[in-house]
């Protein structure tokens, strides 16, 4: 890809930008913001990969392919790299597809390849942009990662196939790729242990989250000694205790993880965290707000609007976004100029 504002990399987002309710989907993406995480992640699916690819130079594409009424339950990130071959290096892209709703959802292979034919239809689109002769078109090979957080087993493949009643003579037909997938909590703890990289470790505590205090606390104490000095693991555990377990253990856990990680001012940030998810509540508050009257002023002007687009209203997250759109409710002629 060319390097204009698609492939720069974004802000960083800092823990206070990541409220407790939206715990399962922020905390992720901002753990894959640093390239530690993202290179753990590939050598935990495929250390085979890992050791090719150059993840001191990885860059975060500033863009996702999940539409709005999709993110409720999943998200995604988008890298590229430089990766080791026989005759030399080449650039690739690691897509991760944040998958943390309870059920297994039946059509993800073909969702998979829906969104990497997004990313090869960007660059094609900056090719043309750019006026680059088709004959150096080189489209990037993908290393698409399912990472599954969810309850349910997940037994269905990731293949186009296993959605298509088709008979053999057919089956040349139907597109064929490899999708690695991370189902965390089907994952077993001592495989994650063994690798001993600090995402193994948050893991392994990511998959106790419904235990009982004593294996909660346990696991714990395993893990914070080997990630106390990373200030943002120690920050996903805190934020892991403060949304994921119930309120009368927060302040045991809390004093649990600061007397491993004695450097952190573990309570500090604890209360910080607190504090902002209170403020972050009167924001969302106004969120909610500003699409309700959206959507009314939409139901004022057209009488009846479809479902599809207050579902699309419904899924969006950004007050500022609200905030432009409302304006345009305020203008547009036709639903078709609002949708568009």
């Amino acid at each position: 890809m060319s390097k204009d504002s698609s492939t720069q990399e974004p802000e960083k987002l800092s823990f206070s930008d990541i409220p407790i309710k939206h715990f399962p989907d922020r905390s992720t993406r901002w753990l894959f913001e640093d390239k530690e995480y993202v290179r753990d992640l590939v050598e935990i699916v495929a250390s085979e990969l890992a050791v090719r690819i150059d993840f001191r130079r990885l860059s975060q594409i500033d863009r996702t392919f999940i539409p709005d009424t999709l993110r409720a339950h999943q998200s995604d990130v988008v890298f590229t790299a430089p990766f080791q071959t026989e005759s030399g290096t080449d650039e690739l892209l690691i897509y991760i597809l944040i998958e943390h709703q309870s059920t297994v959802d039946p059509i993800m292979g073909f969702r998979v390849l829906f969104y990497m034919m997004q990313i090869w239809d960007t660059q094609r689109r900056e090719w043309e942009a750019n006026k680059v002769p088709k004959s150096q078109w080189r489209f990037r090979p993908i290393i698409p990662i399912v990472y599954y957080t969810g309850e349910d087993r997940w037994s269905n493949p990731l293949t186009l196939e296993a959605i298509m009643d088709i008979p053999d003579v057919l089956a040349r037909f139907v597109p064929k790729y490899d999708t690695l997938f991370l189902s965390v909590n089907e994952t077993e703890a001592a495989d994650l242990k063994e690798t001993d990289l600090p995402l193994g470790w948050l893991l392994t505590v990511l998959q106790q989250k419904n235990a009982d205090i004593e294996t909660i606390s346990t696991t714990l104490l395993e893990a914070v000694p080997h990630v106390k000095h990373l200030h943002k693991a120690i920050t996903y555990l805190v934020l892991f205790i403060l949304h994921q377990r119930p309120a009368a253990e927060h302040k045991d856990l809390i004093r649990l993880v600061e007397q491993q990680a004695q450097d952190m001012e573990v309570e500090n940030m604890a209360q910080s965290i607190i504090e902002i998810s209170k403020e972050e509540g009167i924001e969302e508050g106004r969120e909610e707000t500003k699409r309700e009257v959206i959507i009314k002023l939409l139901e004022i002007k057209f009488d009846n609007v479809p479902e599809s687009i207050i579902n699309k209203i419904n899924g969006i997250q950004s007050l500022s976004r609200l905030n432009s759109l409302f304006e345009k409710a305020a203008t547009i002629e036709t639903l078709d100029d609002f949708e568009a």
